[in-house]
C-alpha cells in the first residue's frame, strides 16, 4: 500500500467525511451510498458532491457511462435468520467502455480507498443495472 498512498491523496476533509459517513450509517434504515472519484490531474480522491443517495436506482441513474467511480454503501438488510444486517462495502464502478487510462488509474487506488473508508468487502459493478441486484451480493457475505 505504501507506493499508491504517496501516488493518491486524500484530504482531511475527504477523510473527515469518510469516517462520518461509515459510523453515521451504521444504524441507517435505508440504503446510504456516496460517489468518489478521482482528479486525474492531483490524484486526489474526493466524493463527487454532497449527495447522499437512499436509492439504489437514483444512484444506478447519476453514475456516469463511460467513467468509473468508487461508490460506499450502507445496505441493511434483514438475514434469514430474522437479525438486521447494515454491511457497508466498496461498489468498484468500472464501465466496460471506459478507456484504458481511466481503468488503471482506478485499479491503482481500489486497495487505498477500501482501506481508507474502511469497507468490509469490494463489490465490482460493470453496469448501473448491476446495482438492481446488489441485495443479493449482499446477502451472500452474511
Amino acid at each position: 500500500m505504501a507506493s499508491e498512498s504517496r501516488l493518491y491523496t486524500f484530504s482531511a476533509t475527504t477523510e473527515e467525511k469518510l469516517r462520518k459517513f461509515r459510523l453515521g450509517t451504521s444504524r441507517a434504515k435505508s440504503p446510504q451510498a456516496v460517489v468518489y472519484q478521482i482528479d486525474k490531474h492531483t490524484l486526489e480522491i474526493a466524493q463527487v458532491d454532497d449527495t447522499i443517495y437512499d436509492n439504489v436506482q437514483e444512484l444506478g441513474d447519476e453514475l456516469p457511462d463511460h467513467s468509473p467511480r468508487f461508490v460506499l454503501l450502507s445496505y441493511p438488510l434483514t438475514l434469514p435468520s430474522g437479525r438486521l444486517s447494515v454491511p457497508y462495502v466498496l461498489l468498484y464502478y468500472l464501465p466496460v467502455t471506459c478507456n484504458a487510462e481511466l481503468r488503471m488509474l482506478y485499479a491503482g487506488a481500489k486497495e487505498l480507498m477500501r482501506n481508507t473508508a474502511e469497507v468490509g468487502k469490494v463489490i465490482e459493478v460493470a453496469e448501473a443495472e448491476d446495482l438492481e441486484t446488489i441485495e443479493e451480493k449482499l446477502g451472500g457475505e452474511a
